[in-house]
């Protein structure tokens, strides 16, 4: 990509963020006071994304669309025109929890088709690496407690079905209670995990410039990030509460199992340099 045009898109990743603050704060405090904020940034920030479009276009002599990064800044751009648009027309809100943290992080894996420099120092690149692992085991921690609350929602769920519920989980708290505490485990979690990716990303991008996508940790988190953001999609738009929430949060702990080896590659990695 043309260095301007990385420029205007990178512009238009910092505003694409506020949409992804909204989310976070939604889903953690409940607050949609910024939705509009968040809204307006969206718009702006397609508005510089199509400049970057424009200009890598007229240095390209085509439509860039040839390469991973190219595209993946024309699908983020087609998305964010398309829920505007649905937005203006349908105002479905709760659609926003679930693409505008997609909407900027696919623009901000198009801007790392460019290399940059090194890090300042070694010191710098360490403590960037050491930050992700926190993220990322505070993540996988409150994963771990929404799935161990959705195990005892189940369980729950099951003994009320039964004659004498109270005579086989007396212990256990109101189904409620459980979805509750599910709900605000998941805000958390995906607020940990969603920073927990970008600085990974950042880290491998500076580490191996273009060839970062290539780290075996790299796409096994955005997949797991990915099935993340599907269950807080099905939750948010589609409604689902109880057994089905429930199961797809075991199921997304099932898919971090697989991130847990590359994070443990990283701290030996991290663990050398010291």
């Amino acid at each position: 990509m043309a260095e301007t045009s990385v420029f205007w898109l990178r512009v238009a990743a910092a505003f694409y963020s506020l949409g992804l603050l909204h989310a976070i704060l939604t889903l953690t405090r409940r607050r949609v006071q910024i939705f509009r904020v968040a809204l307006g940034a969206s718009a702006l920030g397609a508005v510089f994304h199509f400049v970057s479009i424009v200009e890598d276009g007229l240095a390209s002599g085509q439509c860039p669309i040839t390469n991973f990064y190219q595209t993946l800044s024309m699908c983020a751009f087609l998305i964010v025109l398309l829920y505007l648009f649905v937005e203006w027309r349908y105002k479905l809100h709760s659609m926003s929890v679930f693409l505008f943290p997609l909407v900027f992080v696919m623009s901000l894996v198009a801007t790392f088709g460019n290399p940059v420099g090194s890090w300042p120092s070694p010191v710098v690149g360490g403590a960037w690496l050491s930050a992700h692992i926190a993220l990322a085991l505070l993540g996988y921690a409150a994963l771990a407690l929404m799935a161990f609350a959705s195990v005892l929602y189940l369980a729950q769920e099951r003994a009320l079905k039964s004659k004498k519920p109270r005579k086989s989980y007396p212990w256990l708290p109101a189904l409620g209670v459980l979805d509750e505490f599910i709900a605000k485990s998941m805000g958390a979690g995906f607020a940990l995990i969603t920073l927990a990716v970008i600085t990974a990303s950042v880290w491998a991008f500076i580490e191996h410039k273009t060839a970062w996508i290539s780290q075996p940790g790299i796409p096994i988190a955005f997949f797991t990030w990915g099935v993340y953001l599907v269950l807080i999609c099905l939750r948010t738009t589609v409604g689902w509460r109880g057994r089905k929430s429930a199961l797809m949060t075991v199921i997304v702990l099932a898919c971090s199992a697989a991130t847990w080896v590359a994070h443990a590659q990283l701290g030996a990695l991290l663990a050398g340099r010291q």
